[in-house]
């Protein structure tokens, strides 16, 4: 399920939502509801999403409670981020 963004898409739900391809990783984003998108490990070099993983180092620490990387941020805000990832 993906919604027009190249390089990242909403994860599916159900027991392939487990599977990441090559080249990619997960976080999940949200305020009360967490959604889990899968996104390129090239947005790890971006000074952009940077500041989200120190928002999220902030927060949580090394303790994620969705087992993966959460990033404590509205999805409004997290797509408009990556969404400038993706024009560049």
């Amino acid at each position: 399920m993906g919604f027009g963004l190249p390089g990242m898409f909403a994860a599916k739900q159900g027991a392939e939502s487990k599977n990441v391809p090559k080249g990619y990783f997960a976080v999940y984003v949200g305020e009360a509801q967490k959604k889990r998108f899968v996104v390129p490990i090239s947005y790890l070099k971006n000074p952009s999403f940077q500041n989200l993983l120190s928002q999220a180092e902030e927060e949580f620490g090394f303790n994620h409670p969705m087992g993966g990387l959460t990033i404590p941020c509205t999805e409004e805000a997290f797509i408009d981020v990556t969404s400038g990832l993706n024009s560049s």
